[in-house]
Protein backbone atom coordinates (compact mmCIF):
# COMPACT_ATOMS: atom_id res chain seq x y z
CA UNK A 1 0.00 0.00 0.00
CA UNK A 2 1.52 3.38 -0.89
CA UNK A 3 -0.99 5.90 0.74
CA UNK A 4 -2.88 5.82 4.16
CA UNK A 5 -5.82 8.36 4.14
CA UNK A 6 -6.91 8.48 8.20
CA UNK A 7 -10.33 10.16 9.01
CA UNK A 8 -11.40 11.97 11.90
CA UNK A 9 -14.57 10.20 11.63
CA UNK A 10 -16.79 8.42 9.08
CA UNK A 11 -18.74 11.49 8.22
CA UNK A 12 -15.65 12.57 6.43
CA UNK A 13 -15.94 9.47 3.66
CA UNK A 14 -17.57 11.69 0.79
CA UNK A 15 -14.11 13.67 1.25
CA UNK A 16 -12.16 10.31 1.37
CA UNK A 17 -14.56 8.75 -1.89
CA UNK A 18 -12.81 11.79 -3.92
CA UNK A 19 -9.26 11.22 -2.53
CA UNK A 20 -9.26 7.35 -2.93
CA UNK A 21 -10.94 7.90 -6.80
CA UNK A 22 -7.93 9.39 -7.99
CA UNK A 23 -5.85 7.13 -5.87
CA UNK A 24 -7.56 4.42 -7.95
CA UNK A 25 -7.29 5.99 -11.16
CA UNK A 26 -3.67 6.82 -11.24
CA UNK A 27 -3.20 2.85 -9.70
CA UNK A 28 -2.14 3.94 -6.17
CA UNK A 29 -2.74 1.28 -3.52
CA UNK A 30 -4.49 2.48 -0.36
CA UNK A 31 -6.09 1.84 2.67
CA UNK A 32 -8.69 3.65 4.94
CA UNK A 33 -8.59 3.89 8.25
CA UNK A 34 -10.94 6.23 10.98
CA UNK A 35 -9.12 7.76 14.56
CA UNK A 36 -9.86 10.77 16.15
CA UNK A 37 -7.12 13.21 17.01
CA UNK A 38 -8.80 13.82 20.24
CA UNK A 39 -11.15 10.70 21.14
CA UNK A 40 -8.34 8.06 20.23
CA UNK A 41 -5.04 9.17 19.83
CA UNK A 42 -3.30 5.87 20.92
CA UNK A 43 -5.51 4.37 17.71
CA UNK A 44 -3.82 7.53 15.50
CA UNK A 45 -0.59 6.55 17.06
CA UNK A 46 -0.44 3.33 16.04
CA UNK A 47 -2.00 3.86 12.42
CA UNK A 48 1.20 6.05 11.68
CA UNK A 49 3.71 4.04 13.38
CA UNK A 50 2.81 1.14 11.87
CA UNK A 51 1.90 2.49 8.32
CA UNK A 52 3.86 1.23 5.59
CA UNK A 53 2.70 3.58 3.48
CA UNK A 54 4.82 6.68 1.68
CA UNK A 55 2.74 9.00 2.14
CA UNK A 56 -0.50 9.55 5.12
CA UNK A 57 -3.78 11.91 4.10
CA UNK A 58 -4.94 12.93 7.33
CA UNK A 59 -9.22 14.67 6.96
CA UNK A 60 -10.42 15.74 9.76
CA UNK A 61 -13.13 19.11 10.41
CA UNK A 62 -13.64 21.25 12.79
CA UNK A 63 -10.18 21.14 14.90
CA UNK A 64 -8.06 19.10 12.59
CA UNK A 65 -5.96 18.04 14.81
CA UNK A 66 -5.64 15.10 13.16
CA UNK A 67 -2.70 16.25 10.40
CA UNK A 68 -0.64 17.54 13.53
CA UNK A 69 -0.87 14.66 15.32
CA UNK A 70 -0.23 12.27 12.51
CA UNK A 71 2.81 14.77 11.22
CA UNK A 72 3.80 14.11 15.21
CA UNK A 73 4.30 10.63 15.03
CA UNK A 74 6.28 10.33 11.33
CA UNK A 75 8.45 11.89 9.04
CA UNK A 76 6.77 10.67 5.93
CA UNK A 77 4.88 13.58 3.83
CA UNK A 78 1.22 14.00 5.87
CA UNK A 79 -1.22 15.93 3.56
CA UNK A 80 -4.08 17.34 5.82
CA UNK A 81 -7.64 17.73 3.95
CA UNK A 82 -9.74 20.24 6.17
CA UNK A 83 -12.96 19.48 6.55
CA UNK A 84 -16.07 22.05 6.54
CA UNK A 85 -17.58 21.94 9.55
CA UNK A 86 -17.37 25.39 11.51
CA UNK A 87 -16.72 28.44 10.27
CA UNK A 88 -17.17 26.70 6.92
CA UNK A 89 -13.65 24.84 7.32
CA UNK A 90 -11.87 27.86 7.85
CA UNK A 91 -11.16 27.14 11.33
CA UNK A 92 -9.63 23.66 10.24
CA UNK A 93 -7.69 24.83 7.27
CA UNK A 94 -6.03 27.53 9.89
CA UNK A 95 -5.66 24.62 12.61
CA UNK A 96 -3.71 22.83 9.87
CA UNK A 97 -1.55 25.70 8.56
CA UNK A 98 -0.43 26.66 12.04
CA UNK A 99 1.39 23.70 12.60
CA UNK A 100 4.40 23.90 15.17
CA UNK A 101 8.09 24.89 13.86
CA UNK A 102 9.44 20.60 13.29
CA UNK A 103 6.33 19.02 12.70
CA UNK A 104 4.73 20.00 8.91
CA UNK A 105 1.76 18.99 7.19
CA UNK A 106 0.79 19.92 3.84
CA UNK A 107 -2.62 21.72 3.63
CA UNK A 108 -4.74 21.49 0.71
CA UNK A 109 -8.37 23.47 0.04
CA UNK A 110 -11.15 22.70 2.17
CA UNK A 111 -12.89 19.54 1.56
CA UNK A 112 -10.51 18.87 -1.46
CA UNK A 113 -9.44 15.06 -1.28
CA UNK A 114 -9.06 15.69 -5.03
CA UNK A 115 -5.60 17.71 -4.40
CA UNK A 116 -4.81 15.74 -1.54
CA UNK A 117 -4.43 12.61 -3.62
CA UNK A 118 -2.73 14.67 -6.43
CA UNK A 119 0.09 16.08 -3.84
CA UNK A 120 0.22 12.56 -2.51
CA UNK A 121 1.18 11.02 -6.12
CA UNK A 122 3.10 13.90 -7.06
CA UNK A 123 5.63 13.09 -4.01
CA UNK A 124 5.59 9.28 -4.81
CA UNK A 125 6.04 10.35 -9.11
CA UNK A 126 9.78 11.69 -7.74
CA UNK A 127 11.26 8.59 -7.34
CA UNK A 128 8.58 6.81 -9.95
CA UNK A 129 8.46 7.50 -13.85
CA UNK A 130 5.07 5.71 -14.16
CA UNK A 131 2.96 7.46 -11.96
CA UNK A 132 4.94 10.74 -13.65
CA UNK A 133 3.51 9.67 -16.34
CA UNK A 134 0.37 9.16 -15.62
CA UNK A 135 0.21 11.96 -14.10
CA UNK A 136 0.94 14.07 -17.24
CA UNK A 137 -1.70 12.26 -18.72
CA UNK A 138 -4.44 13.27 -16.22
CA UNK A 139 -3.52 17.00 -16.57
CA UNK A 140 -3.46 16.81 -20.31
CA UNK A 141 -7.24 15.53 -20.44
CA UNK A 142 -7.79 18.35 -17.69
CA UNK A 143 -6.58 20.93 -20.53
CA UNK A 144 -8.33 18.69 -23.40
CA UNK A 145 -11.73 19.18 -20.87
CA UNK A 146 -11.30 22.59 -20.84
CA UNK A 147 -9.96 23.06 -24.17
CA UNK A 148 -13.62 21.60 -25.31
CA UNK A 149 -15.77 23.72 -22.92
CA UNK A 150 -14.33 26.39 -24.59
CA UNK A 151 -15.05 25.23 -28.10
CA UNK A 152 -18.27 24.14 -27.22
CA UNK A 153 -19.11 28.07 -26.08
CA UNK A 154 -17.77 29.17 -29.27
CA UNK A 155 -20.16 27.12 -31.80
Amino acid sequence: MQVTVILGSSSDMPVAEKCTAILGKLGISYEIRVASAHRSPSLVRGIVEGSKAEVIIAIAGMAAALPGVAASYTTKPVIGVPVGASLGGLDALLSIAQLPPGIPAAAVGIGQGENAALLAAEIMALSDSGLAQKLASYRKGLAEKVRKQDEGLRK
